[in-house]
């Protein structure tokens, strides 16, 4: 069973990986994508907003489907249209051929992100320790990788398709392969012998994460709308500088998640999610009382380094909490739920954030999601483990009942 374990771990990190090349690439290329369609400004957001939209409803979809089909069967081949749906982006012509391939994109991240991450709430319970970030390490680093052949196919002015062509090639198939060892968790300790009841999840519980969720995704968002913005425009720095802060973003994020595990191992969620909290708000703080370009980036490496525990953990105590409550269906079904506050969030946020800064101020408008931040303080205790279940050295669950490899192993 270790090597089980070890395999589904390995396979579904590169499973995130492909899905933060996908997602970069096409969220990096946007000008391209209208430069290519014809996309009005007027009728750009609409496209854009179609796709967490979407995600959204897929996400939900998802939350009933894994109830007949295991949530490894979901991801082998939610992942395939992810990426062929990125091709057609790329090979469309018509803006009515651009709509379907950004719909059948959207609805199959939404099946995919919560797919992916049931599948590593689930594998984080058959480790008995904090392996979640870890995934999210590897879509970091995914966004990384698929940002910078964005660059590459933007600098050698390349065609869409041409720039999408060889990744999907190189990474279909092997997505494919690696999902022969995805593991679906199947149980567990819990108390009053829960397992399999499934069940409603409750709302009232599940609340503070969501939140949580949304105030990490309209950072984030922040971040990525408006941080190229607000360097050149507030903070005076040339266009090339411009580009570097979230570039910086990612790579602290990238390194915040990689030892972020063995700080929850040591220290314990609350206290991680509670000193991320912080660090994310001295960040957007930095940002907002920047006297310059370079103190600028200064905050937004400290958000980097604050936001990036924030999801996966969220995602790790909503999965944890309805399994402790319900079982293993319960935790697909809340995971899936909170999934969709990622889309909140992202739809959220750089409107938001843009909207105060024309009607107030630019720094003024970063105090605002400084302050959203703030907010998880109040809901950290949402991400303590219950007394003698599993994981931050609590009992770990017997072998013999966790992880069923997705292909009957």
């Amino acid at each position: 069973m270790t090597d089980v374990l070890r395999r589904g771990r390995v396979s579904l990190a590169f499973a995130f990986l492909v899905q933060g090349v996908a997602f970069a690439l096409l969220v990096t290329r946007i000008p391209a994508v209208q430069d290519r369609y014809g996309v009005s400004d007027a009728l750009l957001p609409v496209f854009l907003a179609a796709v967490p939209i979407l995600a959204g409803i897929g996400s939900v979809t998802t939350e009933r489907l894994v109830k007949r089909v295991p949530p490894s069967r979901v991801l082998r081949w939610s992942q395939p249209v992810v990426l062929l749906a990125l091709l057609g982006v790329g090979a469309g012509e018509e803006p009515a051929g651009l709509g379907v391939a950004l719909a059948a994109f959207g609805l199959a991240v939404g099946a995919l992100d919560a797919s992916m991450n049931m599948l590593g709430v689930s594998l984080q319970r058959a480790h008995g320790r904090s392996v979640m970030l870890g995934f999210h390490a590897a879509y970091s680093l995914g966004g990384i990788v698929g940002a910078s052949l964005a660059w590459a196919g933007a600098h050698g002015e390349l065609a869409l398709w041409v720039s999408y062509l060889p990744v999907v090639l190189v990474l279909l198939p092997a997505a494919l392969v690696g999902s022969r060892w995805y593991v679906d968790g199947d149980g567990g300790p819990v108390a009053g012998g829960a397992v399999g009841k499934g069940g409603a999840v409750g709302l009232r519980w599940l609340a503070p994460l969501c939140l949580v969720m949304t105030v990490a995704y309209i950072g984030d968002a922040t971040v990525s709308n408006w941080s190229a913005k607000y360097l050149q425009d507030v903070l005076g720095s040339s266009e090339q500088l411009a580009t570097v802060p979230y570039n910086v973003y990612m790579v602290t994020t990238l390194l915040g998640r990689m030892i972020g595990d063995a700080g929850v191992r040591r220290f314990g969620a609350v206290a991680v999610v509670r000193a991320g909290a912080l660090v994310a708000a001295a960040g957007f703080a930095v940002v907002a009382g920047a006297p310059g370009a370079w103190v600028g980036m200064l905050g937004f490496t400290l958000l980097g380094l604050g936001l990036c525990v924030l999801v996966p953990q969220t995602f790790a105590a909503a999965g944890r909490r309805a399994f402790e409550l319900r079982g293993p269906e319960a935790s697909d079904a809340a995971v899936a739920r909170l999934n969709v506050f990622n889309y909140v969030g992202f739809l959220v946020g750089s409107p938001l954030v843009g909207a105060l800064g024309d009607a107030w101020s630019p720094r003024g408008a970063m105090l605002v999601p400084m302050v959203l931040v703030l907010v998880t303080l109040a809901c950290a205790r949402s991400f303590a483990p219950q007394p003698d279940r599993y994981g931050g050295g609590h009992e770990r669950p017997r072998t013999a009942d966790v992880g069923r490899g997705s292909n009957g192993l």
